[in-house]
């Protein structure tokens, strides 16, 4: 059994942090749980592009309210209660108007350490590399 207090992470390895958002890593890839859980903490007044062309995530808001645009220009309203899901690698902008907090799945599991690249990618990665 996995029980973990998302205090006692913050500030570790398993928190990672952007200028854009802050994203505390609850299950990582070496807990073979075949996915990933995060707290995601998204800034006020950013825009992320993201494209999740390796992985797939469902995202769920909890807090604060922003916004996702689909790369053909449509855009959907982000307030709590309300969850997406990327199933088909979709590329998006996420704007968050006020402080978010977003609680998100990933599979493949992530690792640990990833952001996005210039393309708004994660690496698809097999074990932890300190140089990501």
């Amino acid at each position: 059994m996995i029980v973990r207090n998302i205090e006692s992470l913050r500030g570790t390895e398993r928190q990672v942090d952007s200028k854009n958002w802050s994203s505390t890593r609850l299950i990582l890839n070496d807990d073979n749980m075949g996915f990933s859980f995060h707290e995601t903490i998204l800034h006020p007044d950013t825009e992320t592009k993201i494209w999740y062309k390796n992985h797939l995530e469902a995202v769920y808001c909890i807090e604060g309210i922003g916004e996702i645009e689909e790369d053909d220009g449509t855009k959907h309203k982000i307030t709590p209660g309300t969850v997406y899901a990327l199933n088909k690698h979709d590329k998006h902008i996420l704007r968050a108007f006020s402080k978010m907090r977003m609680i998100c799945v990933f599979n493949p599991a992530l690792v640990g350490p990833e952001t996005h690249d210039q393309e708004g990618v994660y690496p698809l990665l097999t074990t932890r590399d300190k140089n990501v």
